[in-house]
């Protein structure tokens, strides 16, 4: 990744210190405890740490409560170790499965890290409040860089797009979707923004960039 100063409070909403999730004390407490995850009536899943196993089942500690329960063991899915908390691309999660997607989604949107990419794919969870990571200053930021180079970003995805229609002189799509009030036009909007002053950047003589209402965007 680019030289991103992690401490500045402009980019707090892109980039998280991993320093702490490196700490070896948490790596030794997760591998003592036997850390799952265990389905959860109200928060979906819960960690918790393995206790015994008692013929199909397993009991478990739920880590926030101490409680003790028994769950069948085809209902737990392993955890990453602490390493992978807050990761940006979730396709390097050792244990891929439904309860570290969520969680990782989880933790990185309580600290206001809205974009997470999975593979090729970006994952956006709406903030429904307006964060300060859409400004020139970004913009800039991601202006020619590789998507590895860059924090996850809407304006990564963009750039790419943008850049290979350069390079290749072929039509490109960028698809928004998801379900009514995920934030699809915003981020449509949001990648106007960044084609209207990169293209604007250039001279004259320069590219033509169009932009279409389905997502297309023509040389």
């Amino acid at each position: 990744m680019a030289d991103i100063d992690v401490n500045d409070p402009e980019l707090k909403y892109l980039v998280v210190s991993r320093d702490t999730f490196e700490d070896p004390a948490s790596q030794a407490e997760w591998t003592q405890k036997r850390l799952v995850w265990i389905p959860h009536s109200e928060h979906g899943f819960v960690a918790a740490g393995i206790k015994g196993e008692v013929g199909d089942e397993v009991e478990v500690e739920i880590a926030d409560t101490g409680k003790r329960v028994r769950v069948a063991k085809d209902d737990i899915q392993k955890m990453n170790p602490p390493k992978f908390n807050k990761v940006e691309d979730m396709a390097e999660l050792t244990c891929l499965n439904e309860a570290s997607v969520l969680y990782n989604l989880k933790e990185r949107y309580y600290s206001g890290l809205i974009y997470t990419y999975s593979g090729l794919f970006c994952v956006v969870v709406n903030p429904y409040r307006r964060l300060p990571i859409y400004t020139e200053k970004v913009i800039e930021m991601y202006k020619g860089k590789k998507r590895h180079e860059m924090p996850p970003h809407v304006f990564a995805i963009t750039d790419c797009a943008y850049r290979s229609m350069l390079q290749d002189r072929e039509d490109q799509s960028i698809l928004c979707t998801g379900e009514s009030g995920a934030g699809k036009t915003e981020n449509t909007k949001k990648v106007i923004q960044y084609l209207a002053y990169v293209a604007a950047s250039k001279s004259k003589g320069g590219a033509s960039v169009s932009f279409h209402s389905q997502g297309r965007f023509r040389w």
